[in-house]
């Protein structure tokens, strides 16, 4: 030992302090390195170090010296560990190349994909609709049978029709949401529900057809006051306090026909019609109306009369008797249990014409995009999806809460592009919804919030005048945490005055600044009742349906991570570390979602990830919808599947390496 200059040795107690905590060294440890060694091979030049080309090393003992007596084991380097203060992060890059023979792609694409199924999985949890009660018993014993039948590849538009007609609260709305296996339509306690056609896929055997859930027809001369308030529930104060007492009067007026009318066209498009009836109360007047009109106006069709509420079988056959007399075979049923539905349904099928031979590439269904037309009561959603579809699909007036159930449409573009379009029911604070007690509002509310969840595109519309409300942004929010594609109409555009090309940018300026969680989504300025660039929502719901279903390649990836992460690093906290990104993928689309693999999440702060999106937005595009950034912190060692630990002394290693291993002495003070 005296041999040894005392200005070479070299202490490593606070580079092995620095370097592992786990290290055998006691804290006292030194390490002497030889004075005839040459200084230019003790001399380590740090900028030297690649964390590419330099040798892992798992197990050492120098010459000289048994196993027993010095050991360096390689420790696993943990997750934001400081490497000798930080020179290793100035060192390695911030971004490590998926060519990188250390990285495993295929298990980082299958972690990637774990992610996301967690991440929705937790969303959807959070974002709990909440659940209408339905039996299991209703729908186990069709799925089994529809199971064990194979699927026949038909359109809806091809199939034949079976609409449900009768007067107001006989049940037409449980007895539909039997047929279809589902709490498809609105059921409550009372009258009116129902006012616009519900269309739903049905089968009974091998044979497929759609059924028609319509309005309470009425067609007894009583005061229009009379049928609003006790037989259609409909309030001529709440939520009309904005509109004139003339106003009121009219639309009050003109709502049962304006059912009725939706009634008809459903009976007209149909090959068999359910009259429905109340086995309860008994024969009506206005069901001896309504079977006076279907046999004067539709005697060609194939008409069933049913008889609802029948619960007991025994007693089903006494009220059934009562109505003979309309001239129809009476079959009692109970939509509820589903008593006499099987002999319902046998009769109904007896009435379907043969489906005729559809060519299979033409029934094949592709991948059709939906939209959600979705805001505030009174906006113009249901004359938007008129204007569209180009006829009185659902009735539209200043009624409030008009629009109960969430009306679907299959509508084709002008250039052959098919779509699904959703109308549903104004959405109100909850509050207010709950304060009023309404079950009907509030099951509607529900129904809106679904309509949302199963839709690829929303259409948030909004009116002029109103501008942004509170109410708005929170249905924004609500968009945006589904994950959905969405546009900005704003409807009523001919009510502001005095309009140029100033007013719609500093409007557009108003809702980019009041709607900031949507300011990715285009906005579209109509006016519906006066069909005037209607139009231009189906195009730009069809270019966001496009760009979230969108998977960007992975040189285009890179190329943007790249440059993101060249113009600005991520930050380093006090303690000198900062986030290093291993690997980026697109793990899903609908909506687009990338899975960035990082030394730790936490060094990531909420800032640096907003930039990361707002690079992504663009350079890549992505116009009118939500982008998903899952940060996965992943140690090194899991990123180095089956390859030996790197050893944590990796600055002594290249000593030893550069001088041979030859003449190193220890000592302990």
């Amino acid at each position: 030992m005296s041999s040894l200059d005392s200005s070479t040795q070299v202490s490593l107690s606070r580079i092995f302090s620095r370097i592992s905590p786990v290290s055998r060294f006691p804290p006292s440890s030194s390490i002497l390195f030889p004075a005839s060694s040459s200084s230019s091979n003790l001399s380590l030049s740090v900028s030297a170090l690649s964390l590419r080309n330099r040798q892992r090393l798992t197990n050492f003992r120098p010459c000289g010296l048994s196993e027993g007596e010095f050991q360096l084991q390689s420790v696993e380097e943990e997750e934001g560990e400081e490497e000798l203060g930080g020179i290793e992060d100035d060192l390695e890059s911030d971004f490590e190349d998926v060519g990188d023979e250390n990285l495993d792609v295929n298990e980082l694409e299958l972690e990637a994909e774990k992610a996301v199924r967690e991440y929705s999985l937790s969303l959807s949890q959070e974002l709990k609709i909440e659940e209408e009660p339905i039996s299991e018993k209703e729908t186990r014993g069709r799925k089994k049978k529809r199971e064990s039948i194979q699927a026949i590849n038909i359109p809806d538009h091809l199939l034949p029709k079976v609409s449900i007609v009768g007067r107001p609260n006989v049940g037409k709305s449980a007895l539909f949401n039997r047929l279809v296996g589902g709490n498809r339509a609105i059921v409550v306690d009372e009258p009116g529900v129902t006012r616009d056609r519900l269309y739903g896929r049905a089968f009974w055997g091998n044979i497929d057809f759609m059924v028609i859930d319509t309005g309470g027809v009425i067609t007894v001369s009583k005061s229009p006051t009379d049928v609003m308030e006790h037989q259609l529930s409909v309030s001529t104060t709440i939520g009309m306090e904005g509109i004139s007492l003339a106003s009121r009067e009219a639309a009050v007026a003109r709502m049962p026909s304006m059912i009725e009318k939706q009634a008809t066209v459903a009976v007209e498009e149909s090959s068999v019609i359910i009259f429905v009836v109340d086995g309860q109360a008994g024969l009506n007047a206005a069901d001896v109306e309504i079977g006076d009109w279907l046999r004067k106006n539709y005697s060609h069709k194939h008409i069933v009369l049913a008889v609802n509420k029948c619960e007991s079988p025994r007693k089903g056959v006494m009220q059934a008797s009562e109505f003979w007399s309309l001239g129809f075979t009476p079959l009692p049923i109970s939509a509820v249990s589903g008593t006499g539905t099987g002999e319902l349904l046998d009769l109904v099928c007896a009435g379907l014409g043969k489906i005729e031979d559809v060519d299979v590439q033409d029934s094949e269904e592709c991948y059709v995009p939906s939209i959600a037309i979705v805001g505030r009561p009174n906006v113009g959603k249901s004359s938007i999806l008129n204007a569209l579809v180009g006829e009185d699909r659902t009735i539209v007036s200043p009624v409030s809460g008009t629009t109960r159930d969430a009306i679907d449409t299959e509508f084709e573009g002008p250039d052959g592009e098919k779509f699904h379009l959703i109308d549903t029911a104004g959405i109100r604070k909850r509050a207010a919804v709950a304060s009023s007690g309404n079950t009907t509002e509030a099951l509607s509310v529900n129904r809106a919030f679904r309509a949302i969840r199963r839709a690829d595109v929303v259409a948030l519309v909004i009116e002029a005048l109103a501008c942004i409300t509170e109410q708005d942004y929170k249905i924004a929010e609500r968009i945006e945490r589904e994950g959905k594609g969405c546009l900005i109409v704003v409807n009523k555009w001919d009510t502001i005055p005095n309009k140029n090309q100033q007013t719609t940018l500093h409007y557009e300026d108003d809702v980019r600044t009041k709607l900031r969680i949507l300011n990715w989504a285009p906005i579209v300025y109509s006016t519906a009742l006066a069909g005037n660039s209607v139009d231009r929502i189906i195009v730009a719901a069809s270019e966001v349906g496009k760009e979230r279903s969108r998977r960007l390649s992975t040189a285009t990836l890179n190329q943007v991570v790249h440059e993101a992460l060249a113009f600005k690093s991520p930050p380093r906290t006090r303690g000198g570390k900062r986030g290093r990104l291993y690997y980026c993928t697109q793990a899903a689309i609908r909506p687009p979602t990338f899975v960035f693999f990082v030394n730790d999440a936490k060094l990531f702060p909420e800032t640096y990830r907003r930039y990361m999106e707002k690079q992504l937005r663009s350079d890549a595009g992505f116009l009118g919808t939500p982008i998903r950034l899952l940060w996965r912190s992943r140690k090194k060692s899991e990123r180095e599947p089956g390859k030996q630990k790197r050893a944590t002394t990796s600055f002594v290693y290249y000593y030893f390496i550069n001088v041979h291993c030859l003449s190193t002495q220890f000592t302990y003070e």
